[in-house]
């Protein structure tokens, strides 16, 4: 049964790369060497990876480094970067959550609600695109402008009127000037935005999830259940077909890598609306179609990885589908049925929905099969690692209080 996975695995995109060729038989951990550069000692960083991973890709301007990861924590942590000190990029980015939020729709350090749900952060570094329905967002740099300095929605809330002081406050601290100078050594004023942001991206990099219970299965390390194995050969057999978007070692169809020649960009319309029965999505979660204007792009969202997808609910973009349960019924029906109200329509019959998604003879069993396959895919160990972990929950009230960082 291993082999079964391994294949699926082996024919997407990372097919005739020597890391699959060498992990599918059962085996191990391969360590890839870092990037050496400025920054940060050479041979400094390490990813510690499955033999079945490859190389995650890092931009040449901003290499890891131990020291840049760490900072890169305690500001992802921190509410006072946000403009009005009260919220983190933790706040809709929790460990526990797989660095997603629970929620259906984000909010921001204002209280505005986001229209879209807070993606999980599992293995960041191996997507080619970065946001729901945005193309031209493909490097964790250029992303993070948005949270930090958008404004409609406000997420963090940082501004022309604030930004400096945010800074000073991070300046002012007894920490962080000794760990953004170790972090950016030679830089004349290291504690600036670049230095922030490019910290903060190399944290979310480190964000690597690899030990679940179908990891160790295909290490030769665990078992799965019956049920669980059924789920898995339903999962990537033709007849449930969910591989096809969901096939690769992060279970999505967007990877970017070292070893990358060809990036796919694909986004779907999964029938979850069609208003009237006109194909349209509800404003402003119309996907690509935001963007492009074009109809075929109406309701395309990027297919999000499914590494701990059991602690990421609700699901889809706007988080309207509650449960595992009732993501595998809608995938199952072909699209989604909206009797009444203002989003009313058969999204089984959007003419815009992806050839990908069509009506799946699933009976319960084997949709609760399914379901005990992707159950497998929550690494415990990440949701819990303390390389990971809000650095500032530790520190005692009374400490907490007197530097800013009060949960």
């Amino acid at each position: 049964m291993r082999m079964v996975a391994c294949l699926v695995l082996a024919t997407g995109v990372f097919a005739g790369t020597a890391l699959l060729a060498t992990g599918c038989g059962g085996g191990g951990t391969t360590l890839v060497e870092p990037t050496p550069a400025a920054g940060g000692t050479e041979g400094d960083w390490r990813w510690s990876l499955p033999a079945y991973y490859p190389a995650p890709k890092v931009p040449a301007d901003n290499p890891m480094t131990t020291a840049k990861v760490e900072l890169g924590r305690f500001l992802f942590h921190d509410k006072r970067l946000s403009g009005n000190g009260s919220q983190a990029c933790a706040g809709c980015h929790l460990q526990a959550l797989a660095f997603s939020d629970g929620r259906a729709q984000a909010r921001g350090s204002t209280g505005a609600v986001h229209p879209r749900s807070a993606q999980h952060l599992s293995n960041v570094v191996f997507n080619a695109t970065l946001t729901w329905a945005n193309p031209s967002l493909v490097t964790l740099e250029q992303q993070m402008l948005t949270p930090l300095f958008g404004d409609d929605p406000v997420e963090m809330g940082v501004n022309d009127a604030n930004r400096d002081a945010v800074l000073q406050r991070l300046r002012d601290d007894a920490d962080y000037p000794a760990r953004f100078a170790a972090a950016f050594p030679g830089v004349a004023e290291p504690i600036g935005w670049p230095q922030v942001i490019q910290a903060i991206a190399s944290f979310q990099r480190a964000l690597v999830s690899a030990d679940s219970r179908y990891d160790r299965w295909l290490q030769g390390r665990g078992t799965l259940s019956t049920s669980e194995t059924r789920g898995m050969n339903l999962f990537f057999g033709e007849k449930a077909e969910c591989f096809h978007c969901h096939g690769s070692f992060n279970f999505n169809d967007q990877i970017v890598h070292a070893s990358s020649r060809i990036v796919e960009t694909p986004f779907h319309n999964t029938g979850l609306y069609n208003l009237g029965g006109s194909g349209a999505f509800p404003e402003p979660n119309r996907g690509v179609f935001e963007l492009s204007a074009k109809a075929a792009d109406m309701g395309a969202f990027r297919a999000p990885s499914l590494r701990n997808v059991e602690v990421t609910a609700p699901y889809m973009h706007d988080g309207s589908v509650a449960t595992l349960e009732d993501v595998l019924r809608h995938y199952a029906a072909g699209g989604r049925v909206i009797a009444s109200g203002p989003y009313a329509g058969d999204g089984r019959a959007n003419p815009y929905k992806s050839d990908l998604v069509t009506r799946i003879d699933l009976d319960d069993q084997e949709q609760a099969d399914i379901v005990a396959f992707l159950k497998t895919l929550t690494d415990s160990g990440f949701l819990s690692d303390a390389r990971f972990s809000d650095p500032f929950a530790t520190r005692t009230t009374a400490t907490a209080k007197g530097d800013g960082h009060a949960r």
